[in-house]
């Protein structure tokens, strides 16, 4: 793992989903000794998929921390620490809710006026574009929303400097950008957005430029981060979903005049990737981008749900996960990681293929991470056992049932029983934080309804491909799950768990747990809680013989 310092940002909608997928690698332990700094960037503080990252952010770092103390660890599950930065410009209220508004097009002489205006609609329509409600991200109008960003983002500075009114997402922004200045060569920043709809399209170039302006404003022209040494990288992430096209009632509120339209999508991502290609300033910051995309046809949001309108924002866009943004927050992970330096002068732009038949993708661990230094093999040894432990809390120990005494409590109270006392002071509270992790991961259910989670989303997405383990790895009816043998998930045989004549996988699993897992100094497990983790991860690891 690269010893510089990481940061994360994500952008708009899609870019909170990314973030999840790299939370998830987080979980599993593919960013060993790390402390992450992660910022999350909206015009929308209520979109639903940022709130949905972020409590699952706070959920990651309750179940490390111990006394509201938490550092990294290594070769073992949440192995990274994470802390978690939200910034969101502010575009409530009948001062700020339209471009017309924020823009004082209306102050001025009479001729200053009219100037203003005739400027604005050289670039924007008046009717709509100049009118609609800016705290929804979703437009698809790039290029007012690469100017409201950078507004945004140097407006914070500016308060910040005058110390006057400084709100809670400007002091957060300012601690996240400190350590990034501090950092200075030694940062990489990794950001996480598309470049085909809203938010995350107009961000992605100003981002560098806008954190830059905001350190020069911030301290009075005494600092500055120099973007020829910090390493940026990003997903260029084109269409991947559709979803219901706007219709003529919605868009009769001038709120709502202008609304993104999926059938635009390639051609807005085709727009984007040439200037992307062509922009010296985009070329000149950036040290690699990914070209993410989803070649065959979008699956829609919702599947057969019948919305009455296009959601453009707020706390109802809630869309669910798909495997685009798995590869995006690998991408992340290969950006992280890399060894043989950045000294190009121009961006690169990478990309990869994955096996594809009969209409449909098949995805082996090293499509994700690669192949070098072993990296695929240790993506599937962790993922696997993640998928393991979640299975074992939720459907051998019930915890998916939302049943007192059940999941990782019932598992410590085993092995009690088992004369394995070590983890009995676990508080409940904290077991069930791991309990609800696990859930968020991989499913729960309401009731008798099974709601999935984020691999078993991620894993519908590319059904019926192929994707890393035997399908019976995420069965979704409760008689299957009952009868789940956790210890044989993987395609190759070779990494099912032994079993004998006399035990069953999961006997000699508990076997390898009381005899062989201990945690290990170097893991650097320091409270009970991660010792706990990581002698779960040693014992199933062990048994899927990587």
């Amino acid at each position: 793992m690269s010893q510089d310092k990481l940061f994360v940002i994500a952008i708009g909608g899609t870019g909170m989903r990314c973030l999840e997928s790299f939370t998830h690698l987080c979980a599993i332990g593919m960013f060993d000794s790390q402390e992450i700094e992660v910022l999350t960037l909206d015009t929308d503080q209520s979109n639903g998929n940022k709130a949905k990252v972020e409590q699952l952010i706070g959920l990651y770092s309750r179940v490390k921390s111990s006394d509201g103390k938490s550092s990294a660890n290594s070769d073992t599950f949440f192995s990274a620490k994470l802390n978690l930065h939200r910034y969101w410009t502010n575009y409530e209220g009948a001062a700020r809710e339209n471009y017309r508004n924020i823009s004082n097009i209306n102050t001025g002489t009479p001729e200053q006026q009219e100037e203003n205006q005739l400027l604005a609609d050289l670039f924007l329509d008046r009717s709509t574009v100049q009118e609609f409600n800016l705290s929804h991200g979703y437009r698809a109008q790039t290029h007012l929303g690469s100017q409201l960003m950078y507004h945004g983002i140097v407006e914070a500075a500016i308060s910040l400097a005058s110390g006057r009114d400084v709100k809670v997402e400007e002091k957060e922004l300012e601690t996240y950008l400190t350590k990034l200045e501090a950092a200075g060569a030694d940062a990489r920043v990794f950001i996480f957005g598309s470049v085909f709809g809203g938010t995350g399209a107009s961000s992605i170039p100003v981002i560098p430029v806008a954190l830059q302006d905001f350190v020069k404003i911030r301290s009075g022209g005494k600092s500055n981060i120099d973007l020829s040494k910090v390493k940026f990288g990003a997903t260029l992430l084109t269409e991947y979903f559709s979803f219901k096209k706007p219709d003529m009632k919605q868009m009769e509120a001038k709120k709502d005049s202008v609304v993104a339209d999926s059938s635009f999508f390639p051609l807005n991502s085709q727009a984007a990737l040439q200037f992307y290609q062509n922009d010296p300033t985009v070329k000149k910051t950036y040290k690699r981008l990914y070209h993410i995309g989803w070649p065959i046809e979008s699956k829609p949001i919702g599947g057969d749900k019948k919305e009455d309108k296009t959601i453009t924002g707020g706390a109802n866009q809630k869309n669910p996960c798909h495997i685009v943004e798995l590869l995006c927050a690998c991408a992340a992970y290969d950006f992280f990681t890399r060894k043989d330096g950045f000294d190009f002068a121009q961006a690169e732009y990478v990309y990869k293929a994955v096996e594809f038949d009969k209409n449909s993708f098949n995805f082996d661990f090293k499509d994700f991470v690669g192949n070098e230094n072993r990296a695929g093999e240790t993506f599937a040894n962790r993922l696997g056992a993640f998928l393991s432990l979640a299975h074992i809390s939720l459907s051998k120990n019930k915890a998916a049932l939302n049943e007192n005494e059940k999941g990782v409590k019932g598992f410590i109270n085993q092995l009690q029983v088992q004369k394995v006392d070590d983890y009995i002071s676990i508080p409940d509270d904290d077991t069930v934080d791991i309990d609800n992790y696990l859930k968020q991961f991989a499913y729960t259910f309401e009731g008798q309804e099974f709601i999935p989670g984020w691999l078993y989303q991620i894993r519908n997405s590319v059904s019926p491909g192929k994707f890393m383990f035997n399908d019976n790895a995420f069965a979704s009816h409760r008689n299957e799950l009952e009868r789940l043998d956790v210890g044989e998930l993987f395609l190759d045989e070779k990494n099912h768990w032994d079993k004998s004549m006399m035990s069953s996988r999961y006997d000699t699993f508990v076997k390898k747990l009381l005899n062989e897992g201990k945690p290990r100094p170097e893991q650097k497990a320091n409270n009970t809680k991660e010792k706990f983790l990581a002698h779960v991860y040693n014992a199933i690891t062990l048994s899927q013989k990587f």
